[in-house]
C-alpha cells in the first residue's frame, strides 16, 4: 500500500472514531483561504535554474540533474506525498563530488499527472528507468525513502547491470498495516476534518510531519510550508498510478529475491509506521543482496529531511568505504 493510501484510511477510520471540532458559520474555510494550485502555478512558485523536464512514456517528469559528469551517479527518488525537495540539503552537501539525479514522481511536485494510458500501461519503474536512460548514466547507487525505496528494489531487480548498490530508508516490503498505531487526538482531529472537507489544511501537514518525525522540531518551517504546497495541487485523475507499490505482497516478494545489489538499510527506527522490525523483514526478502544496516533510534520515517547531514554522511562512507566507488576529489 503506498503511504497516500495508508493515511486515507488514517482519515476514515479517524472520521469514524473522533468528534469532528465545531466550526464558525462565518469563517471561510481552509480551501478557500488557501485554494488548490495548479501545476503551472507551483512551478512558477518553485521551479528554479536547476529545474528541467523531460517527458518519458507520454508523461512530463520534472528533474534535476547536477554535480560533476564524470562522478559516480546518485539517483535518489522520494516517498509519496513528497517530492525532489527531500533531497535539497543532501544534493547540497554531496554534488561537488558526485552526480546527483533526482525527480519528481507523476502526480507530485512539478511533474505532470499520469495520463490515463500512462495509468493503464506503465510501470511506474519505466519512468526511473527511462529517466537515467536517456540521460546516459550506465552505473547508478539507488538512494530511495519510503515508496521511493520500492521503486530502487523494483529497478534493482529489472536492471542488475545498472544498480550497483542500494540505499533504502524506512521502506516497506510487506502491505503496511495501521492497526498498531496510536496517534494524538490532534492528529485523529486533523484526518478527521481532512475526510470531511476533503481538504489537508496546515494544521493537518503540522501534525503529520511531526507524527513521523523523531523529533518534529527538526522539520523545518519551510519544508512543513512545501508539503503544505505541493498536497494542495490539483486533484489527480490517477494519483499512484506511478508510485512504487507492494501491492499485495505477492510479486514484490518476487522481485526483492531477484535483487543482488549490495544493499545499505539506513533506519530511521523512531519511526511509528515502519520501525526496526519492518527492516529486519525487508532484509529477508533482499535475501540475495549483501546487507549492511544502520538503524537511528532518534529519527522517524524521513531520515533525509530530518537529519540530511547525517544522511549524506552516511551516503558517502557507505559508497566510498564500505562499497566502493572512485568519487571525484
Amino acid at each position: 500500500m503506498a503511504l497516500g493510501r495508508i493515511f486515507t484510511a488514517l482519515a476514515l477510520s479517524a472520521a469514524a472514531l473522533a468528534p469532528l471540532p465545531a466550526l464558525a458559520q462565518a469563517a471561510p474555510s481552509a480551501s478557500e483561504q488557501f485554494p488548490r494550485l495548479s501545476v503551472a502555478q507551483l512551478r512558477k512558485k518553485y521551479q528554479d535554474a536547476q529545474s528541467r523536464f523531460m517527458t518519458i512514456k507520454g508523461v512530463e517528469i520534472h528533474y534535476k540533474d547536477e554535480g560533476p559528469r564524470g562522478a559516480p551517479v546518485l539517483f535518489m527518488v522520494h516517498g509519496s506525498q513528497s517530492s525532489v525537495r527531500t533531497w535539497d540539503r543532501i544534493t547540497q552537501l554531496l554534488k561537488g563530488r558526485y552526480r546527483v539525479i533526482r525527480y519528481d514522481i507523476p502526480g507530485y511536485g512539478l511533474s505532470g499527472p499520469a495520463s490515463d494510458e500512462a495509468a493503464a500501461s506503465v510501470q511506474p519503474v519505466e519512468i526511473a528507468e527511462g529517466l537515467v536512460d536517456s540521460l546516459g548514466v550506465k552505473k547508478l547507487t539507488f538512494v530511495g525513502v519510503s515508496s521511493g525505496g520500492t521503486m530502487g528494489m523494483y529497478l534493482a531487480a529489472k536492471r542488475p547491470e545498472l544498480v550497483e548498490r542500494l540505499i533504502l530508508s524506512n521502506t516497506p516490503s510487506d502491505p503496511v498495516k495501521t492497526d498498531h498505531l496510536v496517534q494524538p487526538q490532534s492528529f485523529l482531529d486533523a484526518q478527521a476534518r481532512a475526510v470531511k472537507t476533503g481538504y489537508q489544511d496546515m494544521t493537518f501537514w503540522n501534525e503529520y510531519l511531526s507524527y513521523f518525525a523523531g523529533d518534529p522540531k527538526r522539520i523545518s518551517a519551510k519544508t512543513r510550508a512545501e508539503y503544505f504546497d505541493f498536497n494542495r495541487r490539483e486533484k489527480e485523475k490517477h494519483p499512484i498510478a506511478l508510485v512504487a507499490r507492494i501491492g499485495d505482497g505477492k510479486q514484490a516478494a518476487i522481485e526483492m529475491a531477484k535483487v543482488k545489489a549490495p544493499t545499505l538499510l539506513a533506519w530511521g527506527t523512531g519511526d511509528p509506521l515502519l520501525p526496526e522490525s519492518a527492516a529486519n523483514a525487508i532484509a529477508r526478502y533482499l535475501s540475495n543482496a549483501q546487507i549492511s544496516r544502520l538503524m537511528m533510534p532518534d529519527v522517524g520515517h524521513y531520515p533525509p529531511l530530518e537529519v540530511p547531514d547525517r544522511f549524506a554522511r552516511l551516503i558517502s562512507t557507505y559508497v566510498e568505504v564500505v562499497i566502493p566507488a572512485k568519487a571525484v576529489k
